[in-house]
Parts: C-alpha cells; structure tokens; sequence
C-alpha cells in the first residue's frame, strides 16, 4: 500500500463533527477517533511538534499511519455512538476505549406489559417490546427517564402487574408522583395513553414543546430569585437535550466501511480455506507467558462468527518449564480435545464398542444426535506460525483427531498456515475472512492476557509473604496451596496454620503474630 500525501489529502476534510479511522502499510484500522473538527483534529497529528510531544504510544501510532479515512456525523452525539461501534467492529490496537462487550443505554417498553414501564438497558432482544435509543450519555439518560416517569406519572417497581400488596410497601405515589395504578387511581387506558406520550417523546416528536415550557418554568423561577430551582430546570433542559435530540443509529450501509457480517465471513473463510461447508464453530488458541513464574493459555470459541462466550476456557501450563510456546500450545491443545472426548465417552458409554468409526465421526454422530456433552469445532486456529502449528497438529493426531481442520495465523504478515503446506496463504487484508480470523486470534489474545495480569496480581499479594521471618519458597508454596490466598491465611487461626503441611508450631505461632501486625 503507498503511502498517501497527508498534505494533499487533509485539504478534502470538512471543519465538521465526525470520526477517523487511521491505517497501516497493509490498511488494517490501527485507530479510530472522534472529533468536533475534523480538519483541526486531524492536521494536529501530522504536525512535527505533534509528534516531538507526544509520548511513546502516541509517536509509534503517528509513525504507523500510512492512510486515513473520515466519516461526517450530524452532532457530537453521533460521534461518539458511530466512535464506539466501530471501534467494537475492527477492535484497533491503538484504541483503549470501547474495547470492551460494553453497549450504549437503550430504553426499553413493553407494551405487552398490564403497566408498562421505563427499563435502562444494554442488550436488545427480541421480545416485541419497543427500544429506543443508543443513548451516547449515560447520566443524561438516566435523569431524563427519572424526569418522564415523574412527568408522566409511570410507575417504577419492578413488579409485572403490581397490586395493593405491593402498594402498602411504596410511597412512589408520593415521593415520585406515580399514578398508582396498582390500587386503580388511573384506568388501564388513560395509563397506556401516558405511555404513549413518552414514546413519542422518545422518538423526538413534540420535544420542543417541552424544552419551551421547561424554560418559561425556568425563567419564571429566577424572576423570583428562586435559583436552587432555575438551576435544575437549567440541568434537566440540558440532559433532556442530550437524550432527545435525534441520532441516526450506525448499521451497516449509510457509507460506512464495510461493517462486521459474521454469517458472510465464515462462508468466506469456509471456501478459502477449501473446507467442505462453513466453520460455524471455532476455536483458538494463544499463549501468553510474559514472565516464566505464570505461563497461562486461552482458549475461545465463536459460533457464527460471534464469540460464545460461556465456552470460554484459560489455562495454567503444568507440564512446560520456562517459555516454550511449542511445548505451551501442544499441552494446552492435549488437554482441551482429550477432554472433550473424554467428557462426551463418559455422557455416552456405549460408543466404546462402536469401534468402525473413526473418532471424529463418533463426535460428528452424537453432535447430530444430540448427545454430544461438547461439539468439536469445524474449525481450529492457532496463533503462531509453522512451530505452534505443528505443534497442535502432532496433538490431534496422537488423539486421532487429525481429520480435524487446523491453521496457524501469524502475527507478523497476517498469514496463513496449513499443515502439508509449505508456503503460507495471504488472505487480502480487505476481505472479511481475514478479519473474522482476526478479530478469534486478538480475543484469544486480550482473554490470555488478562488471565496472567490476574495471576500477576495475585502473585504480587502473595510475595507480601517474603518479608516474613523464617519464610522459604517451600513453606510459601505449601501456605498458599492449603489456603488458596493470603486474606484467607490472614483470618486463619495459629492451629490452623499448623496444620498445613511442612508448618510446625513455632513457625505458625510467627507467622501468626506477622499477619496479625
């Protein structure tokens, strides 16, 4: 990819609001960012004192960006909700924020409901309940649904179809200006016609009605020197604002960069990779050992293209000492298959004898069936190159799973490795298959590494242990062991301590006395 003339090329941005993707040598999204101006956000990072100040990350991303696009947005507000969605699209290296599964607010009304009510939510589901929303502003949100079921009177108890026995438990009828329709004050229609007001208010029809009486209430209470009140008029202006000025939600379309399509990309992957049908099931693997005290291993499944998260699994590597990423990736590989097999054998004894079949089409049958504890994945990813991939390959074979479709995806050139193949395969970095297995390898990667960053936390905790007198690395390792952590040594009694083993009286009586200090 040629670099593109920055110069040339900042001429074409706007002094809108809108967002910026920047992009490698190989145009991968590195960085996605926000901005009121465009042009004056984007000129500061081609500025030479830009870079002389910045700090290390910033410099190395200036000096990695080969090309950028932008996107214009009507209001800061689209900013950010555009900000947050394709940063959880392309998950860019340089990007901190909005990494996380994390979504923006939505309101939520179930007009199904006897009485229906204001629900903050992150998740929309297909209930047939009305959402509305993303909401960029949390806390203007919240004001606002508490200002509209005052308002309007809604109730707010969790309760479906709430009566006088949950009526004699709340004073909202007082505190929060509910209608009470728990106890009849407010018939089932003049209720859901309230109900329909705030939806409307919701979609942006009639809200400058409300923002023009808000403000005459407004003035009229600093005419009579009542600030306390003006003041909050003022604020509740200002979050129903936020919350009620119209935004366009993100899909894809609307010229944006081709968005995530999950069912398209294993269709995609399936051909290229010459499997006999989609892998909608697929696992990875990656290894992370920062420091040879915690080697740990991550092992993550998507179905569909979308993470499953519940099947998630990390890893302590027992049998490797020092980094060996080899050794590492064939352990962990080892333990994940011969324990799916194991499990499925136990749930279903009578495959023993079935002794015709190969093993993969034992798993394949009983998947069918049903029967299957935990299906085999059509699809199995390493991170690394030819060593972590021959690895994993030895593994499946000695289980007999060596029908089972296995790569290598390496970091380095985004390549790909199959096995019986000497040269590696390019995927063009444009094509969504290359960003399905992307977006696998870099969630395996942020699950490993958090797993040994709560490792490294702990460990840190326990080497509080070493400034304790007569304390050895067998003793610590043995205390540690028994008691799992050192809040629960600290609550132990000296006989408890005693009882561990390796620890006699005198030691537990002056560990006792240190912990107790």
């Amino acid at each position: 990819m040629e670099k593109a003339d920055f110069r040339v090329k900042l001429r074409e941005v706007p002094h809108q609001p809108g967002v910026y993707l920047m992009k490698d040598r190989i145009g991968s999204i590195i960085y996605v960012g926000k901005a009121k101006d465009l042009r004056k956000r984007m000129s500061g990072y081609f500025m030479p004192s830009r870079k002389i100040r910045a700090d290390i990350k910033t410099r190395a991303l200036i000096d990695a960006i080969w090309d950028f696009e932008f996107h214009v947005v009507r209001n800061e507000q689209e900013s950010l909700l555009l900000e947050g969605k394709l940063i959880k699209d392309y998950r860019p290296r340089y990007n901190v924020s909005f990494r996380d599964d994390k979504r923006f607010y939505l309101v939520k009304i179930n007009p199904h409901d006897p009485w229906p009510r204001l629900v903050m939510t992150r998740l929309k589901k297909d209930d047939h309940a009305r959402y509305f929303g993303p909401f960029a502003h949390s806390s203007a949100l919240r004001a606002s649904v508490e200002w509209l079921n005052r308002k309007f009177g809604l109730r707010v108890c969790r309760a479906h179809e709430p009566g006088e026995k949950e009526y004699k438990h709340c004073n909202a009828d007082v505190i929060r200006n509910c209608a009470a329709p728990c106890i009849a004050r407010i018939t089932r229609d003049e209720y859901h016609a309230r109900v329909e007001e705030v939806c409307r208010l919701l979609e942006g029809k009639g809200r400058r009605e409300v923002f023009d009486e808000l403000r005459e209430e407004m003035e009229r209470a600093a005419g009579v020197m009542d600030f306390e009140k003006a003041a909050l008029l003022r604020d509740m202006i200002q979050n129903l604002e936020l919350t009620l000025n119209p935004t366009r939600q993100f899909t894809r379309g609307r010229g944006l960069p081709g968005a995530i399509k999950p069912l398209e990309d294993i269709v995609e992957l399936g051909e290229i990779l010459g499997l006999p049908g989609p892998p909608k099931v697929m696992e990875c693997f990656d290894i992370s050992n920062v420091s040879s005290n915690h080697i740990v291993a991550s092992m993550v499944r998507f179905v569909d293209g979308v993470p499953d998260n519940q099947a998630y699994r990390r890893y302590r590597i027992k049998t490797v000492s020092g980094q060996d990423d080899f050794a590492s990736m064939a352990e962990v590989v080892r333990r994940r298959y011969s324990r799916i097999l194991l499990e499925n054998a136990a749930a279903n004894p009578e495959i023993a004898a079935e002794s015709q079949e190969g093993v993969i089409d034992i798993q394949r049958r009983l998947a069918k069936e049903g029967k299957a504890r935990v299906l085999l994945p059509d699809l199995v990813i390493v991170d690394g190159g030819k060593g972590q991939l021959g690895m994993a390959v030895a593994e499946l074979r000695k289980l007999q799973l060596h029908e089972l479709p296995v790569i290598g995806l390496a970091k380095q050139r985004e390549e790909v490795y199959r096995p019986g193949e000497s040269e590696p395969l390019a995927i063009p970095h444009d094509r969504g298959a290359l960003k399905l297995l992307q977006r696998i390898r870099d969630e395996a990667h942020r699950f490993a590494n958090a797993y040994n960053s709560l490792l490294m936390r702990r460990r840190m905790k326990e080497s509080l242990l070493d400034d304790c007198p007569g304390i050895t690395r067998i003793r610590k390792n043995a205390l540690m062991k028994h008691f799992g952590s050192l809040a629960e040594l600290r609550r132990a009694t000296c006989a408890e301590i005693e009882q561990c083993y390796g620890i006699n009286k005198p030691f537990a009586q002056t560990l006792h006395n240190w912990l107790q200090r």
